[in-house]
């Protein structure tokens, strides 16, 4: 069976990505200027694909973006939904920092949330049961910033922390694909 190539996209900006906030749970929107990116910039960087299977995290901000990119009807996975920051939602790192000076989410992860390798074993079931099915060809993924950091370090088979290594901005997308028959990155940041 060969592998479909994998896209990400990251939700559009929210008031507490401008702020630099943790959030998971909290359901914001798209600010305006976030749903114009998703409109003229995301839009054109999947136009023109077909996907096979097209996703998204329950949240509004996905959504949003999804619908704003040209995909109306994205199937809801709740495993996309964002890392859930536990007690530290809605807090900045440094708030946190100022708490617990050694604290790294990718380490530690978040009291009263989740764990990378927590959000990473949500991936593994995603990807298992719904990503890598048989006649997939191309697959997009509509959710957030860590959490599609995690599923794409747990699709090229890394640790989940080793999504620390895989920026990926508001309105960011990333693409693998696949060299002999295994994962790997092919663009990323676009």
């Amino acid at each position: 069976m060969s592998l479909p190539a994998l896209w990400v996209a990251r939700h559009g900006e929210t008031a507490w990505t401008i702020s630099r906030q943790h959030t998971g749970r909290t359901d914001l929107p798209l600010t305006e200027e976030g749903e114009r990116i998703a409109r003229e910039e995301l839009a054109p960087k999947l136009g023109g694909t077909r996907f096979d299977l097209v996703l998204s995290s329950p949240l509004r901000r996905a959504l949003e973006t999804a619908h704003l990119a040209g995909f109306a009807h994205p199937e809801i996975d709740e495993r996309l939904r964002e890392f859930d920051y536990g007690d530290y939602e809605g807090l900045t790192t440094q708030q946190i920092l100022q708490q617990r000076p050694d604290w790294d989410l990718w380490r530690d992860g978040c009291p009263g949330g989740e764990t990378a390798a927590e959000v990473g074993a949500r991936m593994d079931a995603l990807i298992a049961e719904r990503l890598r099915a048989d006649g997939l060809e191309r697959v997009l993924c509509f959710g957030h910033g860590h959490a599609l950091r995690i599923l794409s370090a747990r699709w090229l088979e890394l640790p989940p922390e080793e999504g620390r290594a895989l920026l990926l901005a508001p309105a960011g997308v990333g693409v693998t694909g696949a060299e002999h028959g295994r994962p790997a990155l092919a663009r990323w940041g676009l």
